[in-house]
């Protein structure tokens, strides 16, 4: 019952991303923004879904079963800082995207001015992004292995493999397009999937306040609302939070997700993309934290445990076979909607950063696609890397290589090639520098994306910046 109804809902992904192929225009602009006709909700669930991944089912997850409920300063910082991001880059984005006819992150970025062509800025940006979405790509390829290996007992490369080869089947024939509608019937089953997790967790020890009670009981400190360890002073405290609201704002350097934008059928539907995104988000990321908190109820810690299992195991504790398959599918659902964008930001890099042409070939863009496909496989099949820690550095490093350069461009600022580089690689060199040499407890895209503008005002002032 349990593989009947997994298989089920993969089957059903397979076909909706098949599907796509109806609407397919056999053009590089269709395979990799769908023509520039998404519609809102589209757009808001495919988003959803891809910020979403591996990391909030597996990764997420088993950070509150560790840590408790000041995981929720992830939730409130990442939502808040991509909203503040939102306000004054999507719209931009979207526009210049057309203007520039740019089809990867890449382009956009080293052609967003009328008459600019960065040539040396593409190719780095292009090494960045396919470098570092294929590490990620591997770990939501990773993540849903270690669901398998749990639930059926089977070898963790299983579920890579088996990822890695829905995801090669929709993309491969659909592109972008496909990847966008599967992403969108896989936002359903993530919150669904989620949801009757929350409730069955919930109904088991008794209800809602007998639920609050025995979280108490974890420990002294599990229940707080900040860390332990940064209760020490105010500004420990405030450094906290503020690492996680750089990192929601590090989303708009998140090439695979801000693709779902620039693909938006028309930037004056932004506001109400924004709506069905941000309500999607916020009850999403808060049934994952509730699950997590349950997981550490039902689940009690030892050395052995890994806490990124953490959540099939807390299904194969509780749930009949028939949503034990529903919980695995939604695991499923959000690695491969973060993969198959990633999978597909690598190939719109591969084909138009490396190699400059005047027209891009479809296939060249297909083959792209199936070679990255493989690439992340390989990576995840030769490593054991958390899950969680493996999105992280992939996200912090996108984020300060990207968000700073993006954001000063929306504002209607000329950097010059020279100083945009240094932006990039200075924003990231000061993220290595400080993950490993901290002065402050703060999530070190924070100082990443700080020394990016920094760069930037100093620029400014030594005559970098174009009038």
């Amino acid at each position: 019952m349990i593989i009947g109804s997994f298989l089920f809902f993969l089957f059903l992904f397979a076909i909706i991303g098949l599907t796509a192929l109806t609407k397919t225009r056999n053009s590089t602009t269709d395979y990799l923004l769908a023509s520039q006709n998404v519609k809102p909700w589209l757009v808001a669930l495919s988003a959803i879904a891809t910020n979403n991944s591996g990391y909030m089912f597996i990764g997420m997850i088993g950070y509150t079963y560790m840590v408790g409920l000041s995981s929720i300063w992830l939730m409130i910082g990442w939502i808040v800082g991509d909203f503040i991001a939102s306000l004054f880059i999507h719209k931009r984005l979207r526009i210049v995207t057309e203007n520039v006819n740019a089809h990867s992150f890449g382009g956009i970025l080293s052609h967003w001015h009328a008459g600019e062509d960065y040539k040396r800025l593409r190719f780095l940006i292009g090494i960045v992004t396919v470098f570092f979405l294929g590490a990620y790509a591997a770990a939501q390829l990773n993540a849903g292995g270690k669901a398998l290996h749990v639930l059926f007992g089977w070898d963790r490369h299983y579920g890579a493999v088996i990822g890695a080869a829905i995801v090669l089947l929709y993309s491969y024939a659909g592109g972008i397009r496909a990847s966008i509608w599967t992403d969108a019937a896989q936002s359903f089953v993530m919150i669904i999937a989620m949801g009757v997790m929350l409730w069955i967790s919930i109904d088991s020890v008794g209800g809602i306040e007998a639920f609050g009670k025995r979280l108490q009981e974890v420990g002294p400190h599990y229940m707080a609302w900040f860390p332990s360890e940064i209760h020490r002073s105010f500004v420990d405290t405030a450094s906290f939070i503020l690492g996680w609201l750089f990192a929601g704002f590090g989303v708009v350097g998140q090439p695979h997700i801000m693709v779902r934008f620039m693909a938006m059928d028309n930037p004056n539907n932004l506001t109400r993309t924004r709506i069905y995104y941000y309500s999607w988000f916020i009850l999403f990321y808060a049934a994952t934290i509730c699950v997590g908190l349950a997981a550490r109820i039902f689940l009690p810690e030892t050395a052995q445990f890994d806490p990124e299992l953490a959540l099939p195991t807390l299904a194969s504790n509780l749930l009949p076979e028939i949503l034990i398959g529903l919980v695995l599918a939604g695991i499923f659902a959000a690695t491969m909607s973060t993969a198959d964008s990633l999978i597909l930001s690598c190939s719109a890099s591969l084909t138009h950063d490396f190699i400059e042409k005047k027209k891009h070939s479809l296939l060249a863009a297909k083959i792209a696609t199936a070679s990255v496909v493989l690439l992340a496989l390989g990576i995840a099949l030769s490593g054991a890397s958390s899950v969680f820690s493996l999105v992280l550095d992939a996200w912090g490093v996108l984020a300060t290589a990207f968000a700073p350069l993006l954001a000063v461009y929306a504002l209607g600022q000329k950097p010059t090639e020279g100083l945009a580089i240094t932006m990039l690689t200075g924003g990231v060199g000061t993220l290595y520098i400080w993950k490993y040499f901290p002065l402050l407890p703060i999530y070190e895209i924070a100082p990443g994306i700080m020394a990016g503008l920094v760069i930037f005002f100093i620029g400014r002032i030594l005559g970098y910046v174009r009038r």
